[in-house]
């Protein structure tokens, strides 16, 4: 028997009507004209940055606008292809509907997730840092599982992923993980995951296979603008050279292409590897080196940093945001949200919409209880 899903559809749209109105979208449609036609005048090439920021607005406004139109379009199909499904009994077209709805559903939640970054960077990239807590060679283990499942995600959204520094453990996993995130909307989306995650699991390395817990911490940042400007004076920095110790291509271990920048005044470092030329990874170790030095310097004078990159606590019981139970039952479960799933795997394997769309919501929830007076909506 084919599900009849118009009330599912009806939902969504109504939804969908409402995030359009929130979004504006026909004043944005007024905006993009008026930027194209600016874009159309003599002279405007002139002031090459102002030309650049006013064509990628005008670009972000089309973007959001084709996302709105490019979803209302495929709720359509998924409406006459339910009727047509309910009409016939035909199983085949029902199942193409659910899965319509399914794509539906991921849509609406990235418009919707958009429609709430307002910050500076929300919608550009983001430097990753996974850096393992207590636990010893467990938590360097762990934190490898949190790379692979982070670059599942980015793989699943289509984004792209920089592997700046990631130095294999001792025996086991990873000492940390530097990476660049790019894409659309990839700082607002991943700021969720800022915070301590917490494993519990049967050791692997335990031979009486005892349970063990274990920590690693996730650090979100902005990776900034080449507009953005971040003064680093050439004297207060000390750059050094060495083999790269991760796997890699024909140089690695063999030319001295990896670098190591030290930021006298602040104590940073920052070190990148991933790539055969040491040029390339002093150029990728300075832009890390800039969004470092950027939330220190904004850290000073505003004591409201800690919206960009979430609370930052130590990497141990107690301080976690999320638990991953893999023993002695089966559940991940997000602290601040409530939202939880026994299915494991997917989440490991990058699944974890669930989890950033349900803390986007719940931030907000309270972001607008906050401003109102009252607690945080669920």
């Amino acid at each position: 028997m084919v599900e009849d899903r118009t009330a599912d559809i009806a939902a969504t749209a109504e939804r969908l009507v409402r995030i359009g109105e929130y979004l504006h979208l026909d004043a944005k449609r007024l905006e993009a004209d008026a930027l194209e036609a600016k874009a159309g005048e003599p002279g405007f090439w002139d002031d090459q940055a102002n030309a650049q920021a006013v064509s990628r607005k005008a670009a972000e406004f089309r973007d959001e606008i084709a996302s709105f139109e490019a979803i209302r379009d495929s709720l359509a199909d998924a409406e006459a292809g339910n009727e047509l499904a309910l009409a016939e009994d035909d199983a085949e077209t029902g199942v193409e509907v659910a899965r319509t709805m399914k794509d539906v559903e991921r849509r609406v939640n990235d418009l919707e997730l958009a429609s709430w970054f307002t910050g500076e960077f929300d919608h550009g990239d983001a430097l990753v840092t996974i850096t393992p807590g207590q636990g010893g060679l467990e938590a360097q283990d762990w934190a490898e599982m949190l790379l692979r499942m982070y670059t599942k995600y980015a793989e699943q959204r289509k984004w792209k992923i920089d592997l700046n520094d990631v130095p294999q453990g001792v025996e086991l996993g990873i000492d940390r993980a530097v990476f660049t995130v790019h894409g659309k909307n990839v700082y607002g989306m991943l700021a969720s995951e800022s915070g301590v995650h917490r494993l519990v699991r049967i050791s692997p390395t335990d031979e009486k296979k005892r349970r063990q817990t274990t920590f690693a911490g996730v650090e979100v940042l902005p990776l900034l603008p080449d507009d953005i400007d971040v003064e680093i004076r050439d004297e207060d920095i000390r750059v050094d050279v060495y083999r790269s110790s991760g796997p890699g291509g024909q140089s690695v271990n063999t030319t001295d292409s990896a670098v190591r920048i030290t930021h006298m005044p602040t104590g940073l470092v920052v070190t990148c590897q991933n790539e055969k030329s040491q040029l390339k990874n002093k150029e990728t170790a300075m832009k890390i080196l800039r969004s470092r030095i950027y939330e220190i310097r904004k850290a000073e004078r505003d004591a409201e940093i800690e919206a960009m990159k979430g609370e930052k606590r130590e990497i141990s019981f107690g301080s976690q945001i999320r638990n991953y139970v893999l023993y002695p039952y089966q559940l991940i479960k997000d602290v601040r949200t409530g939202v939880e799933t026994g299915d494991v795997n997917a989440v490991l394997g990058g699944d974890i919409d669930r989890f950033v769309v349900a803390y986007h919501r719940w931030r907000v929830g309270a972001e607008i209880g906050a401003a109102t007076g009252g607690g945080a909506t669920s």
